[in-house]
């Protein structure tokens, strides 16, 4: 091979791996696009749109994706900001409306500039840039229908809104409007004060007055057709129940005579069967008869035969279990014999075996002897350090909860002692109080039901009786004052 060849493959082979290193990167830098989405490229000098997929190098371009699916605007008309009709009358509507970025390079490039390519499909951003004009364009189409028409013509509103509103809004595309919700407002929210409303409650009252009338009509006519119909049938139903009365009386009467007439006949029939029955009866009681003493005369015999036959299997039987019981008796015995041996052999090697065991549990009986001294001995060490440390620990204990004790008690009796000295005061106040109420109310009895010389007397009474009480609440008073004292001085 000569120089040639070589450097020719050295070409080739650095050829093949650019190429290679040229896929390889065009396939890291490829950028796919998902369907519903336009992938925007910034370069140096231009902005490109592509719907499928572009390179994109890394520093030189800068990829943004942008959402072109179908996005949609809810628009609520509801209660006193309800849509007015033409003949004022206002109606609760929720229209939605479908709008996405139209497909194309400009217009995306065009909402990319004016809304950035993040907020294009949110849907905050489009209820911001399309309510007041999508809110506007239903209140127009609103006022030029009447709301019957609004509600049966509802084809005829959504062409319309879309019409005024137009597809194209800058950039996106107005794809279709669909009425979820279309109903009268409640008169209870439309506002008397407001003209429109006003008029509105009008046109909705003559409206609803027609049609209870109408209504009423219709319910009176549908009764008094139900009741002429009742009578109707009423009528037809007695005619029927008196013919078939008619027809079961004499029914009725043409069956009692054909089965009185079976009666008779059946009466005549039966005793001649009777007759007849009563004669071949008393033909078969002596035939069977007959019948019956040969039986019986055969059934002795039969019966004799049969207790011989058993008496000599039953002395067979009896020969051959006795048989059988000395051959049982005789195996039993041998096999006895062979039991106590076995037995006798058994015991011997039980004694052994206890004897060597007694040896084994002797040793190990003094084994633990020793070692329950022991553990007793260290028992009762321990035993020893716990009552002297429990001793210590109770000694402290109690000192401590003697010193808390009388602190407690200290405290306990002066709160004691301030609480019966304030509840004497309060039974001193509330006893004045309630003589100087009784006085009072005793003096307006007196006077209104009596002379004035008895109702004196009576007053006097009641001074005693309240200065008695009063005498009563303070030696209360004093010595709950004086319990309380002492009660502080034990505490100290």
């Amino acid at each position: 091979m000569d120089a040639a060849t070589v450097g020719i493959a050295v070409l080739v082979g650095a050829a093949l791996l650019l190429v290679l290193i040229g896929l390889l990167l065009v396939t890291k830098l490829f950028r796919k696009v998902e369907q519903g989405k336009a992938l925007i490229v910034s370069k140096l000098r231009k902005v490109d749109v592509t719907f499928t997929g572009s390179v994109v190098l890394p520093v030189l371009h800068k990829a943004e994706v942008m959402d072109i699916s179908v996005k949609t605007i809810e628009i609520t008309r509801a209660g006193k900001e309800g849509l007015i009709c033409r003949d004022n009358i206002r109606a609760d509507i929720r229209i939605t409306f479908f709008v996405k970025v139209n497909k194309t390079v400009e217009d995306v490039i065009k909402v990319a500039q004016a809304v950035g390519t993040a907020r294009a499909s949110d849907r905050n951003t489009l209820q911001e840039l399309f309510h007041a004009k999508f809110s506007e364009a239903l209140k127009t189409v609103g006022k030029q229908m009447d709301f019957t028409d609004l509600y049966t013509k509802r084809e005829e509103l959504r062409y319309r809104i879309i019409e005024v509103i137009g597809v194209d809004l800058n950039g996106y595309h107005l794809e279709d409007a669909a009425i979820d919700y279309l109903e009268q407002t409640p008169l209870t929210q439309l506002d008397p004060g407001n003209v429109l409303d006003a008029q509105g409650i009008r046109k909705i009252t003559e409206l609803t007055a027609v049609e209870h009338v109408r209504t009423n009509e219709a319910q009176r006519n549908e009764e008094k057709e139900i009741t002429r119909q009742d009578v109707d049938a009423r009528e037809a139903i007695l005619e029927l129940q008196r013919r078939q009365t008619d027809a079961e009386i004499k029914q009725k009467r043409e069956i009692e005579t054909v089965r009185a007439r079976e009666e008779a006949e059946t009466a005549r029939v039966v005793e001649e069967e009777r007759l007849r029955a009563q004669s071949a009866f008393l033909k078969t009681e002596e035939q069977l008869g007959v019948q019956r003493e040969n039986q019986a005369r055969e059934v002795a015999v039969a019966a004799k035969n049969r207790e011989r036959v058993i008496a000599v299997e039953s002395e067979r039987i009896e020969k051959d279990r006795l048989l059988e019981v000395i051959a049982r008796e005789r195996e039993t015995q041998l096999t006895r014999i062979a039991a106590d041996k076995e037995v006798e052999a058994e015991k011997r090697e039980i004694a052994e075996v206890v004897r060597e065991r007694v040896a084994v549990d002797r040793t190990v009986a003094e084994q633990e002897e020793s070692i329950k001294k022991l553990r007793a001995v260290e028992e009762a060490e321990r035993q020893r350090q716990a009552v002297i440390i429990a001793a210590e620990a109770e000694a402290q204990e109690k000192l401590v909860k003697d010193i808390k004790a009388a602190e407690a008690a200290e405290q306990a009796a002066a709160h004691r002692a301030a609480e019966e000295l304030t509840l004497a005061e309060a039974r001193l106040k509330t006893a004045d109080l309630d003589a100087k109420a009784k006085l009072r109310l005793a003096e307006g009895v007196q006077a209104e039901s009596a002379a004035e010389g008895l109702a004196a007397v009576q007053v006097r009474d009641k001074e005693a009786e309240v200065i008695e009480k009063a005498g009563r609440a303070e030696a209360e008073a004093t010595e709950a004052r004086l319990r309380a004292e002492a009660e502080g001085a034990r505490a100290k």
